[in-house]
C-alpha cells in the first residue's frame, strides 16, 4: 500500500510538473479530469496560483507596490461554481488609493474534441464600495459547466508599501501548485511571516538593480541659481541590491472546517510580508515593526491613538456629575462605562485609530470603535483609575502571531482592579464590565501604556458561563408529558441570550424556543432581566411535550430522564484534528429534574449514577438519579473548564462526549403495578 501511495504521488507530481501554466495554455487533459486524484470529493481545485509582488521607485510617485495575480481553477461539479466569483479588496486612503488593471478572465470547456474559450465581458465585472476605506472589484467568469477550467489575471498598483497582503497557500479545496515571489530594494527591509503547518519551499536571493532618475541642476556658479538660470536635464543612476523571496508549495490538501474551530484562517498555510525597518542612503535605521514593544509604541505615539487621550476638558463637567457619590473604584468603572455605552452610538466601523477624534465623536454621539473606546479610556483615566487602551484582533480578523501594526483591528479599554485587568467594550450596548462579545474572545490583546511599555492580556474569560435549569415533568395516563421549567443564564450565556432575543416579540421568542427544544409547546411564558446586563436572564414557562421522552413497549414505559434536554449527538466526528478546539469561554450547565410517575406504575430500573472527568480537570460530567416517593429526581452538571482544548487532547475530548451521549441515552424503566 505504501508503494502504491508513493507511485500515485509521483504521478500527480509529474503531471503537475508537465503542465504548461502560462495564461491561455489550458490542456485537454485538464478539462477531461473528472475528479481530483488526491481528493475525489473536492468540488473544485486550484491547479495553479501565482502572485508576484515587487516594489519599484518612481520619481513622480515614490515607492510603489505592484502585484500581479494569475490563477487557474478546475471545476468538478456545480457546487464548485462559487469559485468562479472572485473579489479584490482595494484600500482607499485619504489622498492615495489602490487601483486594479489588466483584468482578464476566460472559461475553457470541451466542444466535441476541441477546447472552447469564453472570455469574461465587462458585464461580469462589478465595482462596490464596502465602506469609506475599501472598494471591492468583483468579477464572475462566464459559461460555467461541470468540468470547465477557469483562468484569470490582473494587476494591482498600490502606494501603500508597509504590508504585502497575505497570500493563501491552502484553501477549502486542494491546491496543486503555488508560486509566490516578492522583491524590494535594499533600503526597505521586510519581515516574512509564515502561518500554518505545511512545509514551504522558500528561496531567498539578492540581485543587482538600479534606479534612473532625472535632475536639472544649476550651473556650477552659485550666482546662476540666484539669477534663475538653470542647466539642462541630466539622467542619474543609483545602483542598489534587490532582496527577493520565492515561495513554492505543491499538492496542498484542502483545509476542512470543523466544529469549534474559531477562525479557520488561523490555521491556514499562508505567507505575508511587513515592513520591519528602513535604511536609506546616508540616513540612520528607522524601526517600524521589530518587536511587540516597538509596534505598541509606534501605535501609541500616533495622534489618532495616544494623542486622543490628552484632552479631557471637554467632558470633565459631565464625568464629575456621573461620579458624584461614587465610592469604590468598581462603582466608578461601572458608572463611566454605562455612561459611554448610553451616550455613544457605534457606526459599525472597527479600527485602532480614531476616525472622527474623541472630542468630535463625543459632540456628535457617534464614532468608530477607536473613537468610542479611547474616549472611555480617557474618562477612566480622568477619574484616577489605572486605565489603558488594549488593541486586539477580532476572531474574524485572525490572530497576529508576529509583531505587526496591521494585525490589529479593534481597541477596547482595560482597567487595573485588585491586581487584575478588567476589560470593556463600549461599542456593545449589551455588554457588561469584563463581559466581551464572543467575536472579541480571540487569544490575547496588547495593553499599551503612555510610557511605551506594553503587555499581553488574555481576552478569554476565567469565570464560567452558567445555565441553571429546574424542570418538573409529569407523565399523564395517555403518556402525554407536561411540566414547568425555570432557567437562569449568567455570564456569556446571558449575553448570548440577550443578543438572540432582545427586541423580539413574545410570540417570536416562543417560536424560537419551541424550535430549539423540538417537539415542545410552550405557554405561560415569563422573561426577566433581559435589559439588566448585570443580572442573569431568567426564563420560566409551562410546556407540553408533543412527542418523545416516553415510549411504551410490552406494557412497560421507557423514559428518557432528561427528555428534551438530552444530548443525543457527539459534535466531534473526525478521527483526528490538527488544530485546537476553541469553545470561546468556559461554561457550566446544571439541570435539576423531577419526574412524577404516572399512577399504576413503579420503578423497575434506573440508570446508574456516574462521574466522568477529562484529563487535567479540563471537563467533568456528573449524573445523579434517585427514586423518591411518587417520583424520580435527577441532577446533572456538565462543566467545560477551559476555553481552549489543545489538539493533542482531541481524542480524549471526543471520547468524553461519547460517554456523555451514551449516559444520557440510558432509560428509566417503569412497570405496571
Amino acid at each position: 500500500m505504501h508503494k502504491i501511495t508513493c507511485i500515485a504521488l509521483f504521478l500527480v507530481s509529474s503531471i503537475c510538473f508537465a503542465q504548461d501554466f502560462r495564461f491561455g495554455k489550458v490542456s485537454l487533459e485538464e478539462l477531461q479530469e473528472e475528479f481530483h486524484p488526491e481528493d475525489p470529493e473536492a468540488d473544485a481545485a486550484i491547479l495553479y496560483r501565482e502572485q508576484s509582488s515587487h516594489i519599484d521607485y518612481s520619481q513622480s510617485s515614490g515607492f510603489v507596490l505592484k502585484t500581479e495575480v494569475y490563477e487557474r481553477i478546475k471545476i468538478y461539479n456545480s457546487d464548485g461554481f462559487d469559485w468562479a466569483t472572485q473579489q479584490v479588496l482595494l484600500y482607499q486612503g485619504s489622498s492615495n488609493e489602490e487601483s486594479i488593471s489588466g483584468l482578464k478572465g476566460v472559461t475553457y470547456t470541451i466542444e466535441g474534441s476541441d477546447i472552447a474559450e469564453t472570455k469574461m465581458r465587462k458585464d461580469g465585472i462589478f465595482s462596490e464600495e464596502r465602506n469609506k476605506y475599501f472598494n471591492i472589484e468583483k468579477f464572475t467568469l462566464p459559461n460555467l459547466q461541470k468540468g470547465c477550467v477557469l483562468e484569470f489575471k490582473y494587476e494591482v498598483m498600490s502606494p501603500f508599501i508597509s504590508t504585502i497582503d497575505e497570500v493563501k497557500l491552502q484553501e477549502e479545496i486542494p491546491l496543486n501548485v503555488a508560486r509566490i515571489t516578492f522583491t524590494s530594494p535594499e533600503w526597505l527591509i521586510y519581515q516574512m511571516h509564515r502561518k500554518g503547518l505545511l512545509p514551504l519551499d522558500v528561496n531567498e536571493t539578492t540581485t543587482a538593480d538600479k534606479v534612473i532618475y532625472t535632475v536639472r541642476p544649476g550651473i556650477s556658479s552659485g550666482g546662476s541659481l540666484r539669477t534663475g538660470e538653470r542647466g539642462s536635464i541630466q539622467n542619474r543612476t543609483i545602483d542598489f541590491q534587490r532582496k527577493g523571496y520565492t515561495i513554492e508549495a505543491s499538492n496542498v490538501p484542502a483545509l476542512k472546517e470543523e466544529v469549534f474551530s474559531s477562525n479557520i484562517d488561523n490555521y491556514r498555510s499562508a505567507i505575508s510580508f511587513e515592513l520591519s525597518y528602513t535604511h536609506y542612503p546616508g540616513e540612520p535605521f528607522e524601526t517600524i515593526t521589530s518587536s511587540w514593544d516597538a509596534v505598541s509604541k509606534t501605535i501609541y505615539d500616533s495622534d489618532n491613538f495616544g494623542g486622543q487621550l490628552k484632552n479631557q476638558r471637554f467632558f470633565d463637567d459631565d464625568i464629575n456629575a456621573v461620579l458624584e457619590g461614587a465610592g469604590s473604584s468598581e462603582e466608578k468603572v461601572v458608572r463611566i462605562f454605562e455612561y459611554v455605552k448610553q451616550r455613544m452610538s457605534w457606526n459599525n466601523f472597527l479600527g485602532i485609530y480614531a476616525d472622527e477624534g474623541v472630542k468630535e465623536a463625543y459632540k456628535t454621539g457617534s464614532g468608530n470603535s477607536a473613537d468610542i473606546n479611547l474616549l472611555l479610556v480617557s474618562m477612566l483615566q480622568y477619574a484616577g483609575l489605572d486605565a489603558n487602551p488594549v488593541i486586539l484582533s477580532t476572531r474574524d480578523n485572525g490572530i497576529p502571531v508576529f509583531p505587526t501594526r496591521d494585525g490589529f483591528n479593534h481597541v477596547i479599554a482595560g482597567v487595573g482592579l485588585d491586581g487584575k485587568i478588567v476589560l470593556m467594550d463600549a461599542t456593545n450596548k449589551l455588554g457588561a464590565v469584563n463581559l466581551l462579545e464572543e467575536g472579541l474572545l480571540n487569544w490575547q490583546g496588547r495593553l499599551i501604556r503612555k510610557d511605551g511599555s506594553s503587555e499581553w492580556v488574555s481576552l478569554y474569560p476565567t469565570s464560567h458561563a452558567t445555565e441553571s435549569t429546574m424542570v418538573n415533568f409529569e407523565i399523564g395516563e395517555d403518556l402525554l408529558t407536561t411540566g414547568s421549567a425555570k432557567s437562569r443564564y449568567a455570564g456569556h450565556y446571558g449575553l448570548s441570550y440577550r443578543r438572540k432575543f432582545k427586541g423580539k416579540t413574545e410570540q417570536e421568542h416562543l417560536e424560537e424556543l419551541e424550535e430549539i427544544h423540538g417537539g415542545v409547546e410552550i405557554n405561560d411564558f415569563e422573561l426577566r432581566n433581559i435589559d439588566n446586563v448585570y443580572e442573569p436572564v431568567e426564563v420560566s414557562y409551562e410546556f407540553e411535550m408533543l412527542n418523545g421522552g416516553v415510549e411504551e413497549v410490552a406494557g412497560k414505559l421507557y423514559v428518557s430522564p432528561l427528555f428534551y434536554l438530552t444530548q443525543t449527538e457527539n459534535p466531534f466526528k473526525s478521527e483526528e484534528r490538527n488544530h485546537p478546539i476553541d469553545f470561546r469561554y468556559p461554561w457550566k450547565d446544571r439541570y435539576i429534574l423531577k419526574i412524577k410517575i404516572p399512577e399504576g406504575y413503579s420503578v423497575e430500573s434506573l440508570p446508574e449514577n456516574g462521574v466522568m472527568r477529562m484529563v487535567d480537570n479540563l471537563g467533568s460530567f456528573k449524573y445523579l438519579i434517585s427514586e423518591v416517593t411518587g417520583g424520580i429526581n435527577i441532577s446533572t452538571e456538565f462543566s467545560l473548564n477551559s476555553s481552549i482544548i489543545p489538539a493533542e487532547l482531541y481524542l480524549d475530548l471526543k471520547k468524553f462526549y461519547e460517554m456523555i451521549v451514551s449516559k444520557e441515552s440510558e432509560k428509566i424503566v417503569l412497570s405496571k403495578i
